[in-house]
Formats: structure tokens, sequence, C-alpha cells
């Protein structure tokens, strides 16, 4: 993809006959970028109809011959300039819209490889990486940009892409980052306690994934939980016919390996996926076989297609460790998706040692209730940081451990440094040790005071072996800063 996009709200993104959309975010005036936009060769410039142009900024405007269009949404705007300014691409392309708390990437995931090997020509947009056909794109959002997402589009229709498979975030509807596409299948797949970062209530929450129901083509199909009454509601406010509504089956299944993949019935046939474990994952295989049905392909492609299905980066991966203990490295960062991921690792071994941070600048309500589920699960935890931006790390892990009952806090391990964590974690686990490190996923950085610096529990876990191989004390584990949360 280009580097350089007809429409952008982003400097970087600005070349010779560009349109800058300058956006008010929470944090920046996209105003106050102007000057840098028209340096690299805008010649129009988009800003919202009450903002002021100081009288520099005027002057350069006029002395450029720059246009300036005043809107009353530059959001909106942004989504519908890059719309046109790309030829409408998603109107050429089949769009499947993935939305819900929990779920989304893995289902991203198996839906494209599913579809993929059924023959169709795919591309996905998701949380840990984008991709047409087989190139991939690195991303750091869930749901980008519209400047970004059009020009992704484009390059889909280009390359003859007919299905992209994505997710798409709460806040994606709320910030009109997929105002004009019009999905051709929609999937909601749950609702949990997420991002009180920013929204005031989880009913508004709610309520900006639920306008997936109105991002739908009139007559398309949404996919949605059976025996979920408050998304069945919310589709039937949204004025969608219930004969539109396809509901995907989370009655529980019972896998006696759940390490060995997960093993299930769906419309009476058996399927198997090796590379996933976990029962909310057969839920997650569930929604993407439900969808993939309804481009025509059959059991047999999608049994095979689950067959060959690799792990999704940062979900579950699994490493053996030199002591015989094993970890594995997950996007969990929610209490629900801690539940879910603990619950399934406590019935597989006696031995669980969480460890785990939350972001700084983010939903503060969660952080003791992920606190008080590793505890109701664990037998120990390490509370260590996890991008805490321009928190003070060791005020939101006090946070976490606020959660943690006080008979259960005897458990707990404060250590700041994630690395030193890590291997905290190892020393006090041995063969049979279950090891679950949540929060990062496939995420290789740590975010601290604005400093964005390279960290791979990946590469870490790779590392331990015989050199740190052997118990620590349980006193020694008890008392590894845990004074310091009092």
């Amino acid at each position: 993809m280009t580097n350089k996009f007809p429409v952008t709200c982003h400097t970087k993104h600005v070349g010779f006959g560009s349109t800058f959309v300058a956006i008010k975010g929470m944090q920046e005036d996209g105003v106050r970028y102007i000057p840098q936009a028209i340096a690299a060769g805008a010649i129009t410039v988009v800003i919202d109809q009450t903002a002021t142009l100081d009288d520099a900024l005027a002057a350069l405007a006029q002395e450029k011959n720059i246009q300036v269009m005043r809107v009353t949404d530059t959001r909106r705007a942004l989504a519908e300039l890059s719309a046109q300014a790309h030829g409408y691409p998603a109107q050429q392309l089949t769009i499947i819209g993935i939305t819900g708390t929990k779920g989304k990437s893995t289902t991203t995931f198996l839906l494209e490889h599913i579809l993929k090997s059924a023959g169709y020509k795919t591309a996905m947009l998701s949380t840990v990486h984008n991709k047409i056909l087989d190139v991939v794109y690195e991303t750091e959002l869930t749901t980008q940009h519209p400047d970004y997402i059009h020009a992704f589009l484009r390059e889909c229709v280009e390359q003859g892409v007919t299905h992209v498979v994505m997710e798409v975030a709460a806040q994606a509807f709320t910030l009109h980052r997929v105002a004009t596409i019009e999905f051709s299948v929609g999937m909601f797949l749950n609702f949990s306690q997420e991002h009180g970062e920013f929204y005031a209530t989880q009913d508004d929450y709610f309520a900006a994934k639920a306008e997936l129901f109105s991002a739908c083509a009139a007559q398309a199909k949404i996919i949605i939980p059976e025996n979920d009454e408050r998304i069945a509601a919310a589709a039937d406010v949204a004025g969608v016919a219930p004969q539109r509504l396809l509901k995907f089956s989370t009655h529980a299944v019972k896998n006696p390996t759940p390490l060995a993949g997960i093993q299930f019935v769906h419309d009476h046939y058996q399927y198997v996926c090796p590379a996933l474990v976990g029962d909310f994952n057969i839920y997650n295989a569930r929604a993407a076989i439900t969808c993939a049905q309804q481009f025509g392909v059959g059991p047999e492609t999608i049994q095979q297609a689950l067959h060959t299905f690799m792990p999704v980066p940062g979900r579950l991966n699994k490493y053996e460790l030199g002591n015989g203990a094993i970890a594995f490295i997950d996007y969990a960062h929610n209490p629900a998706s801690f539940e879910h991921a603990l619950r399934l690792m406590r019935t597989c071994t006696d031995h669980l040692v969480v460890l785990f941070g939350a972001g700084g600048d983010r939903d503060r309500v969660k952080r003791p209730l992920m606190g008080a589920v590793a505890a109701a699960y664990a037998d120990f935890v390490v509370v260590t940081t996890d991008n805490p931006r321009s928190e003070d790390p060791l005020a939101i892990c006090k946070e976490i451990v606020e959660g943690v009952p006080v008979c259960q806090q005897k458990k707990v391990a404060l250590e700041l440094d994630r690395e030193q964590a890590i291997r905290l974690a190892y020393q006090y686990s041995r063969a049979g040790t279950i090891i679950m490190l949540l929060g990062k996923g496939p995420d290789e950085y740590q975010l601290i005071k604005g400093v964005k610096s390279h960290f791979s529990e990946r590469v870490i876990l790779q590392s331990l072996g015989s050199a740190l191989e052997g118990m620590a004390s349980e006193s020694d584990f008890f008392t590894k800063k845990l004074d310091t949360v009092d």
C-alpha cells in the first residue's frame, strides 16, 4: 500500500495534491498541523465550522492558494471524502463486519482462512495485523482511520480481492471510521465490561457496538449468539427483521483434552481445530462457520480449513519451558476474557501462575475486577506493568490488587519490571505448571511516559531454560514487593 493518501488526517500520509482533514481529537487539534500538511503538498484543508485560523495560518493558506473547507463533522467528512477519493471501493467488495468485546480477532482469522480455503480471494483488517491476499501489513488500531481503510479497500479491488473480513471496534462507529461502509454480513459476538476510559457508561459502549445493525445492508444477514436477549433486543430496536438474524450455538462442549485443540458438532457435522483451545473458541468457530455457510462453503471445506488453521498471534500461544512448565501468551485484558481463559486453565493443571497488568489511560473500573478473577483461579499471581502510558505504574498495580480479597493477597506478588516479573513467575513454576501471561498478546512493546520501547514476551519465554530451573521458596514469593501495595 502507498504511504501517501489523496485524503488524510495525518501529515505523514500527505502528498502533493492531498486533502488534509484537521480533526480535533481528545489530545491533539489537527489545526496546528495544517502548516506541516501544506509543506508536504496538501492543496485542500478541511476544518470544523467552528475552528479558528490565526492570522499567520490564514495568510499562509492564502499565499499558497489553499482551499479551506468548513464542515459540521470532520471525522465524518474524512470518511466520506476518503471513500469518494478512492472511487467508493467498499461498494465493489463483500465486506463482513465483526464486533464484540472479545473473540473478534480469532473469529476474523478463522473466517478469512475458511473463505480463502474455499477459493475466495480474501483480505483482512484486524487488531493483530492486516492482510491482502498473502501480503501482511502491520497495524496499531483494531479499526484504522477511514483514510487508511479506503486506501486499503482500493488496493483490495486492484488486487482482485472479493471478500474482506474486518474487526469493527465500538469506537469505529462512534468516531465514524466505518461511515459510508455498508456491511454485506454483520457479526455481533458478545458483550462485556470494557472501555470505561472512552464511554461514560457501559450502556453507551453497548449502544456503540449495536450500531452494527444499522451499518449492514438492507437485506444483510446478521449473526448473533443464541440466548443473548440484549443483543437480540438491540437488533429488534434497529429494525432488523427476524429472518435476517442467524444465531450460532453457545452450547458448552466438554472437551476431554482441552489443550489439544477444540472438537465440536455444528449442524450435525463434527469439526476439529488443533490450533485453538477453550470453549470460547468453539463459540468463535461456530460464528465463523455460520458466516461461511452464507457464502456457500460446504462442511468438508470447513473441516479441512479448521484442520489447517494456524494459531492467531497472541491468542493462547503455547510455549514449553525448560523445567517442564507450559506458558501461554494471551491478549485477555478484561474480566470476561480472564474468566474464560483462567477457568479453562484451572481444569488443566494443579498449579496455575497468572501474570498481568492493566493499560494506563484506559478503563480503571476493570482493574480490581481482573485482580479478583486472577486471584480466584490462580495459585500465584504476579501483578506487573502493561503499557502504563502516562499513569504511575505502581498506582495501576495497587488498583488491581484492591480487587483481591485480603485472605488471598498472600499469594500476590508485585514486580513492576515485566521481564523480571516473567522470570519470577518461571521461578515459582515446576513441571506441570501453567503460566498465563495476559494482556499483551501479539504486542511487542511497552509504552511508558510517551516512550515506546521494544518488549517481547515471546523472546523472553524462548530464553527460559536450564539456567533458571529450580523452585524459589514460597516465603520469597510472598514477600516480593507486596508490601508496596499496602
